[in-house]
Formats: structure tokens, C-alpha cells, sequence
């Protein structure tokens, strides 16, 4: 009973060793690099989407916890929102016609 233990053992182990080094050597050529690969960025597309995710829930909870409300993104064109730094220099819009000028250059 003894010897036939050893040889289940035995057995078992060497199924174990080769089943982790065909893993092994699985990881380590192109498509298994690949398929990695593929998995880091899913991962950290899914990270990025639940922090997101959880940034816009937190904000509505302190909206709504602080009575503040309207838009949460100022909204284009209302003018409210103005910059503080020197003004945009005026810009000149040029004109492609061929018309002459008072000069009489085109």
C-alpha cells in the first residue's frame, strides 16, 4: 500500500509540472504575449470607466447634498465663463478677391 502511494504521488506530481510548464511556455510566445497584452488594457479601460463612472455619482451626491444646481459643465457661448488673461488679439480675415483696391493693386 505504501509503494502504490508513492507512485500516485508521483504521478500526480509530474501531470502537475507539466500542465504549469506548458502554461509557462504558452505565456511567453507571441499570441500568449498578445492575449496579455490585450488583457493589461482591457483592464485599465475598465478601471478608467469605473473611476469615471464613480466620479460622476459623486458629484451628483454633493450637488445634491449642497443644493447647488444647473449644468455640471459650464455650457459655450453664454459668456459667463470668461477668461482672466489678456484679451485675443483681433483677427483679420483675409479676402481672396482679385477686386483692386483704391491703389489699383489686386
Amino acid at each position: 500500500m505504501r509503494r502504490g502511494m508513492w507512485f500516485v504521488a508521483g504521478a500526480g506530481a509530474g501531470v502537475y509540472a507539466m500542465v504549469r510548464g506548458r502554461r509557462a511556455a504558452e505565456v511567453f510566445t507571441a499570441d500568449g504575449l498578445r492575449d496579455r497584452a490585450g488583457a493589461l488594457l482591457l483592464g485599465a479601460r475598465l478601471f478608467r470607466d469605473e473611476v469615471a463612472q464613480g466620479s460622476v455619482v459623486k458629484e451628483s451626491e454633493l450637488r445634491e447634498r449642497y443644493g447647488l444646481s444647473g449644468p455640471t459643465t459650464p455650457e459655450l457661448g453664454t459668456g459667463r465663463h470668461r477668461a482672466t488673461g489678456p484679451a485675443a488679439p483681433a483677427t483679420r480675415q483675409i479676402s481672396n478677391d482679385t477686386t483692386p483696391d483704391e491703389e489699383g493693386t489686386p
